[in-house]
């Protein structure tokens, strides 16, 4: 996924050839933007915050998140009827 720190608001804007994109309100420093992509991912996916981790990228725009307890597919699933409301 490609996150954008210090946006106007924080959300997923959508998909962009293939990557996924979220916007957060906050700024990179001490991990607030990691914290602020966790918390909307969470929202999108009806999970627990604490079901998520960055796993790669928590210095980086380019990130990879690590979801416990739902399968690639049900992810899919999720993010899609989600951005379909949106």
């Amino acid at each position: 996924m490609r996150v954008k720190p210090k946006g106007k608001a924080s959300k997923i804007e959508g998909v962009r050839d293939g990557v996924l994109r979220i916007s957060v309100s906050a700024a990179p420093v001490d991990g607030a933007a990691n914290a602020a992509v966790i918390k909307v991912l969470a929202k999108a996916l009806g999970c627990a915050k604490s079901s998520l981790e960055v796993a790669r990228g928590q210095k980086s725009r380019e990130k990879s998140v690590c979801v416990s307890q739902l399968s690639l597919e049900e992810i899919a699933l999720r993010l899609t009827t989600f951005l379909a409301g949106a």
